[in-house]
Formats: C-alpha cells, sequence, structure tokens
C-alpha cells in the first residue's frame, strides 16, 4: 500500500480533524524527515471529505410570540396600557424574548410572579425557560402630546403574530384616529369614546383625537378672529321652504376649536357638512361646529334648514345664518320657486338686489329652478337682514308637449281592397319624444321619416309609436313628421259599399286634409263619414273680393291669402341669414326646404307656418341658398356674406308638370290644387277635385321602388278630397258606394 508524506501543518489539521477516526491506529514516526506524517491513501481522502463538508446552522428561533391584547385608557397626562402577551419557547434552556420597543414599562409578571427583564438595544427582553407555552402582562404607560385642539400619544406594539387593541379616551362621540392599523368598532358611553381595532405587530403606532381645550403652550390665550361669506338659497316649495347656506370662514388670527352658527327664527336643521368639521352641537338656535383640525385657516360648511308654510298664498320674514364671532361678514341669497307662483318682495335696509346672473357659480349650482331674484348683503349688527317675501301661488294648467298645425294624408286603393297610406305632419314639438298611433287592425308600418331623414317606429302592447325626436335633431319650430302604412282591406265587387279610416293619433292636430285615389275602373259616390267635402271648404273660404280664405282649396299658397299679415322678421344677427319663402304672388310659403352652402359646409331647414327661416354661424364668402318645395320650381340666390347680417328672401314660381315629376320621392307633400291658385268657378274646382295631386304621384313612385311593399299600384284613377279641422286622438273615416264602370 502506497504511502503519503505530507508538510507538518496541513497534517496537523487532518489529524485534528480525524482524531476519532486515527485513534484506533497509532501514528508512526515519520519516515520522510522532519515535520511529516506517514498515512494510508484511504485515510487521506476521508480527511479530505470532512474537510470540505460545511457545518449545519440552526435558523430556527428560540422562541415566538403568537398574540398579543392591548387595553389603553387615556386619564390625565398620560395613557396606560395593558398588555397580555401569549408565545411558546422551543428549546431546552433559558431563551431570550422580545417583548416591547421603545416603551416605559411600569411592571412585568408572569404568572403572578415577576418576570426578569433585561434591556438589550432599546427593546425590554424578558428570559424564559423552555420547551413551554407562556402568557405575560405588561403595564406599560406613554405621556400625551397636547397641541391647540389635539391630544396624541405613541403606543408600542409588541412583535406578535396578531394584536388587537381596546382605546378608551375621553369625550363623547370623539373621532380616534389611528396611524397604522384598522379602526373596527367605535362606541360612546358616559362621556368616553372607545375603540377597538387590529394593530401592526412591531410597528408603534400613533393615536390622536380632537378636543375641546385649545390653549397656546405658553398658558397666555389668544383671541380668535376671523371673517365669514355666507352664501343662501331660498327655496320655496309646496309646503315648506328649504333654505341651503354656503358657509365659508377664514381664520385670521387664533385657532378655534368650533365656531358657532346662529339660526333664523322658524327653521330647523336638516343636515350640516364639512371637509373639516368633527362634530356638531344643538343649542337652542344655535349651532357649535366642532373643528377636526383647528390649524387650518379655512373651512366651509353646508348647511340645510327648512321650515314649514301655509298652502296656496302666503307672506314669510327669512333670515340667514350668521356667524356671531366674525368681524366681517357678507353674503349672497338667491330665491327660487317650485311651481307657478309670484314673488315680490319689498325695499329692505342692508338687502341690495342684484342680477341673477351674477349670482356665485356655486350657489347657482345648488338651485334646481329658475332663479326669481337675488340679493346682496353685509352685516353690520348682530344679525343679518331678513328678507321678506310675498309669494302667490297660481294653480298649474295643462300644457301640451307637441301639436299638428296641418296633417295631409294621401291613400292608393287597389282592386284587391289594399290600401296605401302615406301621413305628413307639420308639428310644433316640445318635449314629446313619441306619438302613439293606432293603426286599423291588420295594418303595417312600413317607414317613418322626422325632419327629413329616417326614423324607427316602436311597436308596443297599446299601438305603434311614430319618433317625434331623433338623435342629434332639435327642432326649434315647425318640422315635418311622415309615416307610411299598409292596410289589407276588403276586395272590390262589382258595385257595393267600402268604409276607409285614418288611424288615431294621440297629438292634437289643427286640421287633417285626406286625399283617396279610387282606381279608374269603379267610380265611386255617396260620400259619408265624419269629414268634409273638400270642395265645401273651398267654396266657404272663397270671398267675394275674389281672395281665397284659409282652406284646402287653395293649397299650401291659398292657405295663407286669408289669414291676418305675418309678424315681421327680427333683425339677423351678426353671423346670420333670415328671410321668408314666398310664392309669386307674395304669400309665405310654410314646409320650403332651404339649403345654405357656404365654406364647405352645407345646412338645412324646413319654413315655419308663416314661411320663415334663420341660420344661424354661416362662413364668411361666396353663400349659395336654395329654396325646394314640390309643386314649385327650386329658387337659388347667391350672396357674398361679410358676418354682417342679411335678410334674403326667396321667389319660387309654380312648377310645370316636367319639373314637378322630377321631384325626388323624399319631397315634402303638398296641398292638391296649386296650379288653381286665383280660379274661382266651381266647375273647374270639380274638376281639379278629380285630377290626382302630386302627392299621389309621389307616393306611386315610392311604392314602386322606395318602399318595402310589393303592390300593384294603380296608375290611373280618381281622387276625392276631404277635410276635418280639429281633430284630437280620434280616429276618421269615409264611407261611399263604388260600382264597376
Amino acid at each position: 500500500m502506497s504511502r503519503m508524506l505530507l508538510p507538518s501543518f496541513l497534517a496537523v489539521v487532518l489529524a485534528g480533524l480525524a482524531a476519532p477516526a486515527l485513534a484506533q491506529e497509532p501514528l508512526r514516526g515519520p519516515q520522510g524527515g522532519p515535520g511529516t506524517v506517514t498515512m494510508t491513501r484511504v485515510e487521506y481522502d476521508r480527511l479530505l471529505d470532512l474537510s470540505v463538508r460545511r457545518p449545519v446552522v440552526d435558523l430556527a428561533p428560540a422562541a415566538a410570540l403568537s398574540r398579543a391584547d392591548i387595553r389603553v385608557r387615556v386619564g390625565g397626562p398620560s395613557a396606560r396600557a395593558t398588555m397580555r402577551v401569549d408565545g411558546e419557547v422551543f428549546r431546552s434552556g433559558v431563551a431570550k424574548v422580545t417583548l416591547i420597543n421603545g416603551a416605559t414599562l411600569l411592571d412585568a409578571r408572569l404568572d403572578n410572579r415577576p418576570l426578569p427583564v433585561i434591556a438589550e438595544s432599546g427593546a425590554h427582553v424578558a428570559l424564559l425557560a423552555g420547551p413551554a407555552a407562556f402568557s405575560a402582562t405588561l403595564e406599560v404607560g406613554a405621556s400625551l402630546s397636547l397641541t391647540p385642539g389635539r391630544a396624541a400619544f405613541i403606543l408600542p406594539v409588541p412583535p406578535a403574530g396578531s394584536v388587537t387593541a381596546t382605546i378608551d379616551v375621553p369625550g363623547d362621540q370623539t373621532d380616534v384616529h389611528l396611524s397604522t392599523g384598522l379602526i373596527l368598532r367605535r362606541t360612546s358611553t358616559a362621556g368616553r369614546t372607545a375603540i377597538e381595532a387590529t394593530l401592526t405587530p412591531g410597528a408603534p403606532t400613533e393615536v390622536w383625537w380632537s378636543t375641546h381645550d385649545s390653549a397656546p403652550a405658553n398658558g397666555t390665550a389668544r383671541d380668535v378672529r376671523l371673517l365669514a361669506d355666507v352664501k343662501s338659497i331660498v327655496t320655496i316649495g309646496d309646503a315648506d321652504v328649504r333654505l341651503v347656506a354656503l358657509v365659508n370662514a377664514t381664520i385670521v388670527q387664533g385657532e378655534p376649536s368650533q365656531i358657532a352658527l346662529t339660526i333664523p327664527a322658524g327653521y330647523e336643521v336638516v343636515s350640516v357638512s364639512g371637509a373639516s368639521l368633527d362634530r356638531t352641537e344643538a343649542a337652542a338656535r344655535r349651532v357649535n361646529l366642532v373643528l377636526s383640525d383647528p390649524a387650518l385657516r379655512r373651512h366651509q360648511f353646508l348647511v340645510s334648514l327648512e321650515r314649514p308654510h301655509t298652502p296656496g298664498s302666503f307672506t314669510i320674514e327669512s333670515g340667514f345664518p350668521t356667524v356671531p364671532a366674525a368681524q366681517r361678514e357678507t353674503g349672497e341669497v338667491a330665491v327660487e320657486g317650485l311651481g307657478t307662483l309670484e314673488v315680490t318682495s319689498p325695499e329692505v335696509p342692508g338687502l341690495r338686489r342684484m342680477d341673477v346672473r351674477e349670482v356665485d357659480p356655486s350657489l347657482a349650482a345648488a338651485a334646481r329652478q329658475a332663479l326669481l331674484a337675488a340679493y346682496r348683503y353685509q352685516r353690520t349688527g348682530d344679525a343679518p337682514p331678513a328678507l321678506r317675501l310675498d309669494v302667490r301661488r297660481f294653480a298649474d294648467s295643462e300644457v301640451l308637449a307637441a301639436v299638428a298645425e296641418r296633417a295631409v294624408a294621401t291613400t292608393l286603393v287597389t282592386t284587391e281592397g289594399r290600401a296605401l297610406t302615406e301621413v305628413t305632419m307639420w308639428v310644433r314639438n316640445r318635449a314629446q319624444p313619441f306619438m302613439k298611433v293606432a293603426l286599423p287592425a291588420g295594418a303595417t308600418m312600413l317607414s317613418v321619416e322626422v325632419g327629413g331623414s329616417p326614423a324607427k317606429p316602436v311597436e308596443g302592447r297599446d299601438g305603434n309609436r311614430v319618433p317625434l325626436l331623433r338623435p342629434g335633431f332639435s327642432p326649434q319650430g315647425l318640422y315635418v313628421v311622415s309615416f307610411v302604412y299598409l292596410h289589407s282591406g276588403t276586395p272590390f265587387l262589382k258595385k257595393g259599399d267600402m268604409e276607409m279610416t285614418l288611424p288615431k293619433m294621440d297629438v292634437p292636430i289643427n286640421v287633417v286634409e285626406w286625399e283617396l285615389f279610387v282606381p279608374d275602373r269603379f267610380r265611386a259616390d255617396r260620400f259619408a263619414g265624419d269629414m268634409f267635402d273638400a270642395r265645401l271648404m273651398a267654396a266657404v273660404s272663397t270671398g267675394s273680393g275674389g281672395g281665397t280664405g284659409i282652406g284646402v282649396g287653395g293649397g299650401v299658397a291659398g292657405a295663407m291669402r286669408g289669414a291676418s299679415a305675418p309678424r315681421p322678421l327680427a333683425a339677423p344677427q351678426p353671423g346670420q341669414i333670415n328671410g321668408r319663402a314666398l310664392d309669386e304672388t307674395g304669400v309665405p310659403l310654410p314646409g320650403v326646404t332651404i339649403a345654405v352652402e357656404a365654406g364647405g359646409q352645407r345646412q338645412t331647414m324646413v319654413t315655419d307656418d308663416e314661411g320663415a327661416y334663420v341660420v344661424s354661424n354661416v362662413a364668411s364668402g361666396p353663400v349659395t341658398l336654395t329654396g325646394q318645395l314640390s309643386g314649385f320650381a327650386t329658387a337659388r340666390r347667391r350672396l357674398q356674406f361679410d358676418q354682417r347680417g342679411q335678410q334674403v328672401n326667396l321667389t319660387l314660381a309654380v312648377g310645370s308638370m316636367t319639373e314637378s315629376v322630377t321631384v325626388t320621392a323624399e319631397s315634402n307633400v303638398i296641398n292638391t290644387m296649386q296650379a288653381n291658385i286665383g280660379r274661382n268657378d266651381r266647375q273647374e274646382r270639380k274638376a281639379e277635385n278629380e285630377v290626382p295631386s302630386l302627392n299621389v304621384q309621389n307616393l306611386q313612385r315610392r311604392a314602386s321602388g322606395v318602399l318595402p311593399v310589393r303592390m300593384e299600384v294603380p296608375r290611373a284613377g280618381t281622387s276625392h278630397r276631404f277635410v276635418k279641422p280639429l281633430v284630437i286622438d280620434e280616429e276618421t273615416r269615409v264611407t261611399f258606394r263604388y260600382k264597376r264602370r
């Protein structure tokens, strides 16, 4: 067996590590010279393996705290805490257990006997024998830190797994705060406030709360000086008067712990809120606003008050909230009312009337109705001036949300008895979104247009709904709403009786005009029902002077001849163009589509019942105005616009048959006698009554290629026209007898 010679220092190290192994075999003398040891190769390899092994270090703690329960009571200038800590020592012998850091330890006990505690690096360390579980009780004291309106102390927290605390401080409904941890519960009794919280283990927690006593550190009182601004809004309701005041207090000197607010006579406090408000203390006609942070220089509170009043008309004298301690107090008051009422107020010294547009934006934002009056004041005495209001209330009356100035219905009847009807209405609408339409049984709605653009009808359980408004459309005056429906009726026989009806609409209509187109193969007579023959209305409206009065016989233009003169147009504002659309005789034309092209933009609108229009925000430069109405030739005007308001009238001449045929399917519906303005001969009107109007031609073209319906529309036939004034949510009908030609 081979042997090796090692240096003396390595041999000594290896010999120390391998002492137990070499004890079995005595060392031999040196064979390689002084300072060497001789051993076998196996022994050498084993010693090398032992030399590279690292010693095993046990990192498990000797002891640990599992939970801690802390009870703190504040009394006088200090806080005293009783802590119960539970833990366990894991190893045999005496172990060091860290209890708390940076605290004043008053006493420490373990099972009713003193607990040995030593101080190491600012921490209190207990010496406990193990292995065993333990439960220790510690008494800890902390001094209070007092500042004006605020008290605080630092609570040391043991490094346990979980820490709960109950903190008892003086004061009723005191708002206690923690720097770390979470407050779980808050109770108040016998003039003290207690909270239950869970704390962060091992992290000292600052506890603070507001106090009533606020004195400077040097013991000398400092006068408090403040400025106040009170902005109030008085709301006159049906049974009460509500007063909402926004109180702004600016502290000029001192640090007040509370601000007193005087409440006007007759009012009750509903609510008080504010970012720096800790709590309120109510007294007779006074509310003390206790501040959470007296060091702030600005405070804002929102106070809501309420008082009853007698129904109907009444007189009320209302004061306003005031801050008595303020060296200077200014205020604004606004008045609003719910319902229809008249409010008058006599002149009151100290109150200066102001324009409602000058009211502070924060006050105007709190108003729910239009402001009726506004005042400004500055308090010079103990109380601000009182506002006297004489309120006269009127009974509310119903107002129509929407009304139709005129409705024109056109019905095409086929030999199979199917009826295609288009109803066009000129509507004035305030806020009604839909119109209820009760179609005849078996009828189907095909299309709806609002202001010249398609809209989608709504089908309900109690009938169809035709929209009167659409997104992005805000009508300012008269505009057009039309709908088309299909009704499958009774087929024509060789002869017989037939009844036709128009749907019931819940929008009041001033006058309904109906053109019934019967196929040429049948002759219809003996008309009856609840509508009048249009020829009778035209005859009545014709005066001895040759002028045509209001009626369908004169068409759109003729309907305006007998009416009173239109109102004068207002002077156009900068950037506006206004005017009227007129026929060749100077009569205003309603329903004319006006298009204005300027600066690469196009604006369109429809003239009202007096033929007037107005266009705003017109770009500078060349402007082209176009007026279009079915049955009339297109009128076009070009001008240079320099942002100065201009008035431009458009005159539309009666178009020929060729010009009328080229009108698109979306053209406006006109009355049936455009070509007969000024004719007084009864026979000519009778013949004209049987000739289909442009309304029939437009509906025939739409049924052929636009509407989603397949039906054989009669191309030849006879028109019969009827009229009925003032139709209010009722069904109109016409009966007649027919015979095959």
